[in-house]
């Protein structure tokens, strides 16, 4: 039985979950770290080795072993709204067939001018491909105020509009009292360990 296998049945997890993480060669107190991580961020080794019945030394190095593998990072998670971020959005794109090929051909061009769009705009927080909705990309970006938002769709349309065949955004209001559950990761835990 691999590691990963074994703490799927410690955890009551089902396996097929921990199969894209199997490449990284965990073991059994590597998942345990993790799941605790993921629980609370802020938790000390000392209290994990305690809680794991394992030497503080040992969580530091198998922690350290995590970090450097790429398996957690300690980002906090801040009230964005009291950040004085206003707005979220979820950006969609469509290339048309020209942004497709070069796109699709990973051209040094190309992918330069992604990658400096994508510097010159720090508050763009994930960018990817994907599926869905007729579009092939998507973004997520924090905005100050509307006319911050609607600067960078300008700017995205100025410098991308020869490629794009169709763009969509979703924006949700940080300051809206409708917000029912607050982004975090900790009740992704919930969902990985039933």
């Amino acid at each position: 039985m691999t590691s990963a296998m074994r703490a799927c049945k410690n955890h009551n997890i089902r396996f097929s979950k921990y199969m894209l993480l199997m490449h990284l060669n965990l073991k059994d107190i590597d998942y345990d770290i993790l799941f605790h991580l993921m629980k609370n961020s802020r938790i000390s080794d000392r209290q994990l080795a305690k809680i794991l019945g394992v030497s503080q030394p040992t969580i530091t190095r198998r922690r350290a072993r995590l970090e450097k593998k790429g398996v957690v990072n300690f980002t906090g998670i801040p009230n964005f709204a009291k950040m004085d971020l206003r707005i979220m959005a979820f950006n969609f794109v469509s290339w048309n067939a020209e942004g497709e090929r070069l796109s699709n051909a990973r051209s040094p061009d190309f992918m330069e001018k992604v990658t400096s769009f994508l510097n010159d705009y720090p508050n763009v927080v994930f960018a990817s491909t994907g599926q869905g909705l007729g579009m092939g990309r998507m973004s997520i970006s924090f905005h100050k105020s509307y006319a911050d938002y609607t600067e960078f769709i300008r700017q995205l349309e100025r410098d991308w509009g020869e490629y794009l065949k169709k763009r969509d955004t979703f924006i949700v209001s940080l300051e809206s009292d409708n917000i029912v559950r607050p982004f975090s990761f900790a009740t992704l835990v919930k969902y990985l360990t039933p």
